[in-house]
């Protein structure tokens, strides 16, 4: 399984709404941080959208990838056939094997049945491009309806992305999604976190933490998973400074923790 970052390890950094830095990160900076850290794949997400980039720019972003040996792995979110189909050329074009969607987008929340059938439409396509779609475990849907889609789709090519800490956001816990999803899973998003009680004790805060100092069983989940996973990939809930560049630093601290972390106890 090959380790790698995202544009969502360096959220902040690459511009959250409202918040953004003098100076937003490009994917060639990420791609450089992809470097400096020696990882072996770049996830490029929904925050820093592919399908608003020139093609000349994409083919930039394939060039230096390939000449820093870094394998690129295409995000998405909003998963419309129009999307979804546009997303498989900018995979094909980036010589990419793994596109990570997020089904959820602006004004687009659709059933299970409707996502689908929109996922069997292409799945000649993603056999002829040799595309594995990746589906995120998000808020909205539980874990057996993103395992109904897998089976619903009945192709080799779809499965999930499993999201370590998204599912909380459905009231389920890290057991239940990964029995049920990771016989399922091409990429795995490793998000650490840590549960707190607040001081009055109605309710909890859940937090973002370098990985190695908070409450993900890591080294569980990655015995679930099978050969078919081929990614993990670093995300950060990196609670923000009052600062953005102070956020940013943090940020950079705990990637650079994180990694060192995963390299030293899972990668080796």
């Amino acid at each position: 399984m090959k380790l790698g970052i995202s544009s969502y390890t360096y959220t902040w950094s690459v511009g959250v709404p409202g918040s953004e830095p003098r100076e937003p990160w490009d994917e060639m900076k990420l791609l450089q941080k992809a470097v400096e850290l020696e990882v072996d794949c770049l996830q490029i997400a929904d925050n820093l959208p592919l399908h608003s980039m020139k093609e000349k720019r994409l083919l930039k972003l394939k060039q230096k990838a390939a000449e820093a040996r870094i394998e690129l792995e295409v995000g998405a979110r909003g998963m419309t056939p129009e999307m979804l189909h546009r997303y498989i050329g900018i995979t094909s074009l980036l010589g990419s094997s793994m596109l990570r969607f997020v089904i959820d987008g602006p004004r687009f929340t659709p059933s299970v049945t409707e996502v689908i059938e929109i996922v069997k439409a292409v799945t000649p396509e993603l056999k002829d491009q040799g595309i594995r779609l990746a589906i995120e475990n998000h808020d909205r849907l539980l874990a057996r309806e993103f395992l109904e889609i897998v089976e619903g789709s009945h192709s080799p090519n779809v499965g999930i992305c499993l999201d370590s800490v998204n599912s909380m956001g459905a009231g389920e816990g890290i057991e239940t999604i990964t029995t049920i999803l990771a016989p399922h899973t091409f990429n795995l998003h490793v998000k650490d976190f840590l549960a707190e009680r607040h001081p009055h004790m109605m309710g909890f805060t859940i937090e973002g933490r370098p990985v190695g100092r908070g409450q993900l069983p890591l080294a569980w989940m990655l015995e679930q998973l099978g050969p078919q996973c081929q990614s993990a990939i670093l995300e950060s809930w990196t609670p923000p400074e009052e600062r953005i560049e102070k956020t940013m630093a943090k940020e950079a601290d705990w990637a650079i923790e994180s990694i060192n972390y995963l390299k030293n106890n899972h990668f080796h």
